[in-house]
C-alpha cells in the first residue's frame, strides 16, 4: 500500500538520491551539481511550513517526493505556488505522481493556494504528458533559456487552476 505523507529529515536521504540522478543524468533539472543532503535538507525546511513537501513511500521505501514553493516572492503572488515532482527513475509509470499531486493540490487548497504552476524542460522525458493527464494546460513557452550537457533546452510553463 502507498502512502503520502508530509516529508522527514529521515527522508532526505532518498529524496538526495532521487534527485541526484535528474541532475546528473537528465536535463530536467537545470541544475549541474547534484545538491548534497545538507542542502536538500536545507530546502525541505525552507518549502515545508506554508507549502507541503510529501513523500509517496511503499513498503517503507520512498519512491518519490513532490513539493511547493513561492512562484514568486513578491507579496501579490500569495495565492499561487511552483510545484515539483520527482520519482524514483524504476518507480515511473506507477501512478506514484499522480497520487502525489492529488495530495499535493488538495493540501494547497486548503491553504489557499489556487494557482499552481510547473516549469518544465521542453521537449522531452514525458513531463509535458504528465501534467497534461493531471489538468496542467501549457500557457507560455521560454526558448533556448537554458544549457544543459552541450544544448540549449527551452522550457514550457503549465498551469492548473484549482
Amino acid at each position: 500500500m502507498n502512502i503520502v505523507r508530509e516529508a522527514t529529515e529521515d527522508d532526505i536521504k532518498a529524496i538526495t538520491g532521487i534527485y541526484r540522478y535528474y541532475v546528473k543524468e537528465t536535463a530536467i533539472s537545470f541544475e549541474y551539481e547534484a545538491p548534497d543532503e545538507n542542502e536538500m535538507r536545507s530546502r525541505l525546511k525552507e518549502y515545508s511550513g506554508r507549502y507541503p513537501f510529501l513523500v509517496i513511500e511503499e513498503g517503507g521505501t520512498v519512491k518519490g517526493y513532490a513539493y511547493a514553493h513561492p512562484f514568486s516572492y513578491r507579496a501579490a503572488y500569495y495565492r499561487s505556488a511552483e510545484i515539483t515532482v520527482y520519482l524514483d527513475r524504476h518507480s515511473t509509470g506507477k501512478g506514484y505522481g499522480t497520487q502525489l499531486y492529488r495530495e499535493l493540490e488538495k493540501r494547497l487548497k486548503d491553504r489557499g493556494i489556487t494557482n499552481l504552476y510547473a516549469i518544465i524542460m521542453y521537449p522531452g522525458y514525458g513531463s509535458v504528458n504528465f501534467h497534461e493527464k493531471n489538468g496542467y494546460k501549457i500557457v507560455g513557452k521560454l526558448t533556448d533559456c537554458g544549457e544543459k550537457f552541450g544544448r540549449l533546452w527551452s522550457v514550457v510553463y503549465m498551469e492548473k487552476i484549482i
